[in-house]
């Protein structure tokens, strides 16, 4: 039986977040975690630096506008994540489905019929084909000429259909707008062809596995959005060919990629932003944060505080001053000298992807 510590650090290092491991690329990083909390642009990109070896917010864009590697949309819970772009096809094919139908009640509430959704897809396709990549504020433009209104929360779940419809992603941004282009055209290699439910599913509990484990069955329903019956069979055929190992509660990888860590001592120090898929990626919080501090880092209303973490543990709160020219940081308690001489290097390093020119 694995003891808290050792669990939290394998945890952490799993998300290249301690033992000084660090990915190369911001491509690299989203391979390594699979799925990148995605609902704040900013925060996102500070999820891909703290993962990664002096990674610039310039090479965080190119990766999603030039290379093509990493694409942002709706996947896991229906909420935003940037994942692989090769493997958003059959994400989206397995999770999507399950999103739209939990959405039904919404769209009934805003009117938005099945035939109406149908002729919205077909419009954005067109639209897209014809003058993409369009800005939000463009599609909804485009919308109204099928009666639907510009304000409102109508148009954004109508874009929001076509994309869990594999019909558009998010593209490149536009003096700091996010637009949106066709994915069949934007994603290197296109669609994928051939379809295996199944093996989609056990997949996706693979990748999950390979980037939180030690873990639960639970933490895999509960981070996948998927019920715990599917995560279930999901183990299962995972157990059968031998990819898995049960320690308990608990379940790892049989074969784990192995980290060279560089004579790493701790602490190793990370400042993950809001949001983090670190903190979210299981059904309890305690291994992560002490108990005494939850109410910190998740004050209500859905917000979750960006956090200072040291091998794993969160030891404080963070917070950047206007235009990031300035990280303020709210240690739990008083901070050895060692932890805080990485904090001040983490603070420094925060800036300067925040602020390249500063």
């Amino acid at each position: 039986m694995l003891d808290l510590e050792s669990v939290r650090r394998s945890r952490a290092r799993a998300q290249s977040l301690a033992g000084g491991v660090r990915e190369a690329s911001a491509e690299a990083v989203v391979r390594r975690v699979f799925a990148l909390q995605a609902q704040d642009v900013a925060a996102a990109d500070l999820g891909i630096r703290v993962r990664g070896r002096d990674i610039t917010a310039t090479a965080v864009r190119s990766a999603y506008e030039d290379q093509r590697s990493i694409v942002r949309g709706w996947y896991l819970r229906g909420t935003l994540h940037t994942v692989p772009s090769d493997d958003a096809p059959w994400v989206l094919r397995l999770l999507a489905p399950r999103i739209l139908a939990a959405t039904g009640r919404r769209y009934r509430q805003l009117g938005l019929t099945d035939d109406l959704r149908r002729r919205a897809d077909h419009l954005l396709r067109r639209v897209l084909t014809a003058h993409g990549p369009l800005t939000r504020a463009e599609l909804t433009e485009h919308l109204t000429a099928l009666g639907i209104a510009s304000h409102g929360q109508a148009s954004f779940h109508v874009i929001r259909h076509a994309a869990l419809n594999g019909i558009l992603c998010f593209g490149p941004r536009r003096a700091g707008e996010a637009t949106y282009v066709l994915l069949d055209d934007w994603l290197p290699g296109g669609q994928r062809s051939s379809w295996d439910p199944d093996a989609a599913l056990a997949e996706l509990a693979r990748r999950y596995l390979a980037a939180h484990a030690p873990a639960a069955v639970e933490d895999f329903a509960a981070w996948s959005g998927l019920p715990v019956t599917w995560a279930r069979t999901a183990w299962k055929m995972l157990a059968q060919s031998g990819v898995i190992t049960e320690s308990g509660p608990l379940t790892t990888l049989t074969v784990r990629v192995k980290d060279a860590d560089d004579g790493w001592s701790t602490p190793d120090v990370r400042m993950l932003p809001a949001y983090d898929g670190y903190l979210v990626g299981y059904r309890t919080r305690e291994n992560s944060v002490p108990a005494a501090h939850q109410g910190r880092v998740w004050p209500g209303g859905g917000l979750i505080r960006p956090t200072v973490i040291a091998d794993g543990l969160a030891v404080a709160t963070w917070t950047r001053g206007s235009g990031g020219r300035s990280v303020q940081v709210a240690a739990f308690e008083p901070l050895s000298g060692r932890i805080q001489q990485e904090v001040d290097k983490e603070r420094e390093a925060v800036i300067r992807f925040l602020r390249p020119t500063a």
